[in-house]
């Protein structure tokens, strides 16, 4: 598989040969001004931004500015809300939809990834800036010893579960979406680190679309310079268009991929494959096996995530934001939480669903409005202007809004300690999601898993172990706590050691 640069925004390309064509577009849709300095441009600065207007579709801009910029979408909240039935991480439980045979799906699913049939699918757009780091999201170094990047700890998984699962030949392909931004800088650093082990005929990269950024007040469409329009990513909703007009779904038609792991970039501990959840997606009864998602407990009412809920009766996401306060700290007679499925932005997703959504051309995710502030041209004195307030709405897409457009969707509860210990937050006090709160949780599973496979009461201690100590458990020593068994790994931690397993 060779790498590609194919940018999603091209998808409704409007053929634009000159000046004057571009202004006859633009005419129609109140969007003159943005040619405006086209003659104060020098030829190569009016090239590009004649060819970055004739990769925005035009004609959907009218609507859009009227539904969402000059009008406040309602909230993702709005009718029937109740909590969603999910699988329990415990497969002997009788919560939610349990119990479950846990050993009969996983061999499904790792039938699917023997045969070929399964690949991953990574959204890595994102800049490492909210952390002071210069660079892709993924390039940041995530490993609790080795300080291995996050595009490492994801690699390292694909090698473990190709190493376990796929049968000679067979391989998982690897789709990572970037963004405009970041996309040269992500396929330098992989040619650099060799693929980080992969083949590099099974890795392809493909930029994420963008959307132009608005005017609060009058909708218009801004200047970042004189030459170019101010964009911004389309959200992570804008992956299911990408993977089509990337040529990604082309690709895992002709490999025979079924069904597609879809995972986000800051995550080093999830499981990019995971047979036991790609076998119950795909099989389950009450699965349609088109689209469905993963989730942890929350730690507490206030935990800024999207909720996993029944929306008008479909499952969906609810973001924090938007779920009605009475609904985040409902309590069940127990006094758990009734609202407790915290979605971790994990899914499988099948290809003949993607397919399904995106063969009929024309599809788009429903945005989402958030205002920002966006530097811009004013357009009375030709000058830039950096705001100090918020000044433009920027439309995002949402991947979990696929959901709704599933005949039926199930839920998949895990531990968070075994999967979910994202870096999305700088270092502070009391801050969650930071690179210290990863390191911690990297150890703790890996002290957990230990004890798991050897006794509480075993030799290492493991089970009251841990003072001082870091501890880093790559995919490739053990992807699950009987992988420690099977392969011996049963160290010895002192106070203070730092140990890669």
């Amino acid at each position: 598989m060779s790498t590609t640069t194919t940018s999603a925004s091209s998808a409704a390309v409007v053929k634009i040969l000159d000046l004057e064509a571009a202004r006859a577009v633009l005419a129609k849709v109140n969007q003159e001004h943005l040619l405006k300095y086209a003659s104060e441009l020098t030829p190569t600065q009016r090239a590009e931004l004649l060819s970055q207007i004739a990769s925005i579709d035009w004609a959907t801009i009218p609507a859009l500015v009227q539904q969402y910029v000059l009008s406040k979408e309602a909230g993702a909240a709005g009718g029937s809300i109740e909590p969603v039935k999910h699988y329990p991480a415990d497969a002997t439980s009788s919560a939610g939809r349990g119990p479950w045979d846990r050993t009969f799906y996983k061999q499904k699913g790792i039938e699917l990834i023997r045969a070929g049939k399964v690949a991953a699918f990574t959204v890595a757009g994102g800049q490492g800036s909210r952390l002071g780091f210069e660079g892709p999201k993924g390039c940041y170094p995530a490993g609790s010893v080795t300080r291995k990047p996050l595009f490492a700890c994801l690699a390292e998984w694909i090698i473990a579960a190709q190493r376990a699962w796929c049968a000679p030949g067979k391989t998982i392909p690897w789709y990572i979406m970037t963004s405009p931004l970041n996309h040269e800088a992500t396929v330098s650093f992989f040619k650099k680190h060799g693929y980080f082990g992969l083949n590099e005929r099974d890795v392809m990269f493909f930029r994420q679309g963008v959307m132009p950024s608005f005017d609060m007040a009058t909708g218009k469409v801004l200047l970042n310079q004189k030459h170019e329009i101010a964009v911004n990513p389309d959200g992570h909703g804008g992956s299911i268009k990408a993977l089509a007009v990337s040529g990604a779904l082309a690709d895992m038609k002709r490999r025979g991929i079924e069904q597609l792991s879809y995972t986000q970039i800051d995550n080093p501990l999830v499981k990019v494959i995971d047979p036991v959840f790609v076998g119950l997606h795909a099989f389950a009864p009450d699965s349609s096996g088109q689209m469905s998602s993963k989730m942890v407990a929350k730690a507490s009412a206030g935990e800024k995530v999207g909720v996993l809920c029944v929306v008008n009766g479909k499952t969906g996401v609810v973001e924090y934001s938007d779920m009605p306060k009475a609904l985040t700290e409902a309590t069940n007679a127990d006094g758990s939480l009734k609202f407790n499925a915290g979605s971790i932005a994990v899914h499988v997703i099948s290809v003949k669903f993607l397919e399904q959504l995106t063969g009929g051309g024309g599809f788009s995710m429903p945005f989402h409005r958030a205002e920002k502030k966006v530097a811009y041209v004013d357009e009375s004195t030709g000058q830039r202007v950096e705001p100090v307030k918020n000044n433009a709405v920027k439309l995002e897409a949402f991947v979990f809004d696929a959901l709704a457009m599933c005949e039926k969707s199930i839920v998949l509860e895990t531990i968070r300690r075994d999967e979910f210990a994202p870096i999305k937050n700088a270092s502070a006090p009391g801050a969650s999601d930071t690179p210290e709160t990863c390191s911690q949780i990297q150890t703790e599973r890996a002290l957990a898993w230990l004890a798991q496979a050897w006794g509480v009461g075993g030799s290492g201690g493991y089970a009251g172990a841990g003072q001082d100590c870091v501890l880093e458990l790559p995919p490739t020593s053990a992807m699950e706590p009987e992988d420690l068994r099977i392969k011996n790994i049963r160290p010895v931690i002192a106070r203070g050691a730092k140990l890669v397993l």
